[in-house]
């Protein structure tokens, strides 16, 4: 089974992540960090920007990989992964700007890169070409899903183009001002496969609406239908819940 832990606090489960994100990038100070976005992992990055300033670990040397970004939102915006993490880890941390990667819709025209498609398909090989993912921190919707990888998202993906669905448009409304129209409804995501292959995974999973997908994630079958299920599969995943998340468990 999936191992996991459920812990008391937000601050607590955080500070056990950081601490395992922290002792990777100790034992490979050049290795590859896999990046989430949304309201999940912001304590977790608080917590690393704690352990670079008290010298326990230095990222400086990582490169990262984010899961995914909006399609339609120009450069710069606000709600773009890329601000996030900039905002959220590089700004926090040693982490240098030049080694972030995120997924980019607007290189579309650039030489090679025609359509969106080939911008996803040029994604997935830079992180083959970084040598893979060492850990992949990752959170979950009250869907199921991973990343932007629906429910109905073929197990073996790749990195790709996503249509948002309407519960995750109407989860992330939150950031848009509560205005579900103000939601970009395309996404450049990486694949369920692609994901895979990260050496290492975290998932954070908090919140009473997680807890029927953390249990199907969990203790259902492998299915499209829950696509988190697919870390069944995973050789080294951990799983960090708060009690509303494990209510079912």
């Amino acid at each position: 089974m999936m191992p996991y832990t459920v812990y008391e606090s937000p601050e607590e489960l955080a500070r056990d992540f950081a601490a395992c994100v922290a002792a990777v990038f100790r034992d490979k100070p050049n290795g590859v960090l896999g990046t989430a976005t949304g309201s999940s992992p912001l304590e977790v990055y608080r917590v690393l920007g704690r352990l670079v300033e008290i010298g326990a670990v230095s990222l400086k040397n990582v490169r990262t990989f984010q899961l995914d970004e909006y399609v339609g939102l120009p450069v710069g915006h606000e709600q773009s992964y890329r601000t996030f993490i900039e905002e959220n880890l590089v700004a926090l941390t040693d982490l240098n700007s030049a080694n972030v990667a995120v997924p980019n819709p607007h290189l579309v025209g650039d030489p090679g890169i025609a359509t969106l498609d080939d911008a996803a398909a040029a994604y997935d090989l830079d992180i083959k070409a970084a040598g893979g993912v060492d850990f992949q921190i990752l959170g979950i919707g009250s869907d199921g899903h991973i990343a932007f990888n629906e429910p109905g998202t073929p197990l073996d993906s790749r990195t790709h183009v996503a249509d948002l669905a309407p519960q995750t448009i109407a989860d992330n409304a939150r950031f848009f001002g509560g205005d579900q129209s103000q939601v970009p409804k395309q996404c450049i995501t990486q694949g369920l496969g692609t994901i895979m292959e990260a050496r290492a995974i975290g998932l954070i999973a908090m919140g009473e609406n997680k807890a029927q997908a953390v249990y199907d994630m969990i203790h259902g079958p492998v299915s499209p239908d829950c696509p988190a299920s697919v870390l069944q599969n995973h050789p080294d995943v951990r799983v960090y819940l708060d009690a509303g998340a494990a209510r079912l468990l």
